[in-house]
């Protein structure tokens, strides 16, 4: 499914949709292009979407080598009217396809894709093989508490956000939406496969259920 299907918007919306979606979202993708660092070599951004949190990236790192993989093709024009020709854009599922030698490697809101633990330890195994010793794998996305009432109280922080900009049952038809695609992942949970993976993990920024994340190969 798209990401205009998954969310049930017309995609020309998105950047102004995403933020009445994802509270705090500036700091979030500012959190995590500073995570990335500012060094030489190709970054890699998972699911690029739009591009928001490249362009970020490329702003901190001017002259690095960037790639952007995303399975939707409407995503990736999006992306290409924002950072134009410079990047490599890859059409394609990023669980699946090769992963370029790179010095870091990013995920905003992407890998809460990955269905199952175990689908998700591979993913991260296979950048660990990926990145160069000393390389970088920053994920932004929602990572809720693993006490079963803090993360109640994290969603229901992020209801109140998304009911600044829609009714009740409007924000609840958008979370029984995106139940049908998206797997959300405890923090603890999150840092123990990135650890099994052959990584150090930090958490770098973290705002209720949505935290960066920060993996040293």
């Amino acid at each position: 499914m798209g990401v205009a299907a998954h969310l049930g918007i017309d995609l020309a919306n998105y950047d102004e949709l995403i933020r009445q979606f994802i509270p705090h979202y500036e700091l979030m993708l500012n959190a995590a292009a500073e995570a990335a660092g500012a060094g030489r070599g190709l970054l890699v951004d998972l699911g690029i979407g739009t591009g928001a949190l490249l362009e970020r990236c490329r702003a901190r790192g001017r002259g690095r080598a960037l790639v952007g993989i995303d399975t939707d093709e409407a995503m990736l024009r999006l992306a290409r009217l924002r950072l134009g020709p410079a990047p490599k854009f890859v059409t394609g599922d990023f669980t699946r396809v090769a992963l370029p030698r790179a010095t870091a490697i990013v995920a905003s809101l992407a890998l809460h894709h990955v269905p199952t633990p175990r689908a998700k330890l591979a993913l991260y195994r296979r950048c660990r093989g990926a990145l160069a010793q000393g390389g970088r794998l920053v994920i932004a996305d929602c990572c809720p508490a693993t006490d079963v009432a803090l993360a109640r109280a994290q969603f229901a922080a992020w209801r109140a956000h998304m009911r600044l900009s829609f009714s009740a049952s409007e924000t609840e038809r958008w979370f029984r939406r995106w139940r049908r695609e998206d797997f959300y992942l405890p923090l603890a949970t999150e840092l123990a496969l990135l650890i099994r993976a052959g990584f150090t993990a930090d958490v770098v920024w973290r705002a209720g259920c949505f935290a960066v994340i920060a993996a040293s190969a």
